[in-house]
């Protein structure tokens, strides 16, 4: 009775812990939204530049791999998440603080969740051992703020939200498929031909199930990020 009093006391000590993680959240996405609505009402000077913009588009085909980890939202720490998906972005809202604003999403056709084979609750290792978890990813809503755009280094900030959903129950046995997720990344593109760009960069993967269920492990990962952008114009 005490052991199951004391795993009951650490699972709510986690919930509560995780909700506040969650209301962070909740924060940053609104927080998103006011630099979006903020990016609609350009100043009159730039009024002639955001037409100019408007309507520029680029496909970029990615990878992110993962390099480390550490605790924002999530608890695990103990797997790692490599993706491969498809990014597009249109210059929809023109230009605000000198950047580009445009709208991003992100189809991920490839997410492999390397996890511990068998663990607890928590998502805690209960076996040295580890398998690969396919699944798939959506990011329909995004911001890509882009600066330099005319320029040779285009230095760009990223922010997408979605879902990645697992053909197994994702860092725990207890946890559940389907994971909201968080990405943001910073990182330099650089022009190559006529229509043709590189980019690499950083970014901060997070995705948990929100308490679907009762269990919650959680995961941050810290990702490189490269991809080969294709611009198809306005």
């Amino acid at each position: 009775m005490r052991d199951y009093r004391a795993l009951r006391c650490r699972l709510l000590t986690r919930r509560n812990a995780a909700r506040v993680g969650a209301a962070s959240l909740i924060r940053a996405l609104f927080a998103s939204a006011l630099l979006l609505a903020a990016a609609r009402l350009p100043a009159h000077g730039q009024e002639a530049a955001a037409e100019k913009q408007a309507m520029e588009r680029e496909l970029v085909i990615e990878g992110q791999g993962c390099v480390g980890h550490y605790h924002i939202f999530g608890y695990s720490w103990w797997s790692e998440l490599y993706t491969g998906g498809i990014e597009y972005d249109r210059n929809t809202w023109g230009s605000f603080l000198k950047a580009q604003m445009d709208w991003s999403m992100e189809a991920m056709p490839v997410a492999i969740l390397v996890q511990p084979t068998k663990t607890d609750v928590f998502g805690d290792p209960e076996s040295k051992t580890k398998f690969a978890n396919p699944g798939v990813g959506i990011y329909p809503i995004g911001l890509r703020m882009k600066w330099r755009a005319d320029k040779a280094w285009q230095p760009y900030f990223v922010i997408k939200g979605g879902l990645l959903v697992f053909s197994h129950k994702a860092l725990s046995s207890d946890a559940a498929y389907q994971n909201f997720s968080l990405i943001t990344g910073i990182g330099m593109q650089r022009r190559l031909t006529k229509r043709l760009d590189m980019r690499m960069g950083f970014e901060d993967i997070h995705f948990s199930d929100a308490f679907v269920v009762p269990a919650n492990p959680g995961l941050d990962v810290m990702a490189y990020n490269g991809g080969i952008v294709y611009r198809l114009g306005k």
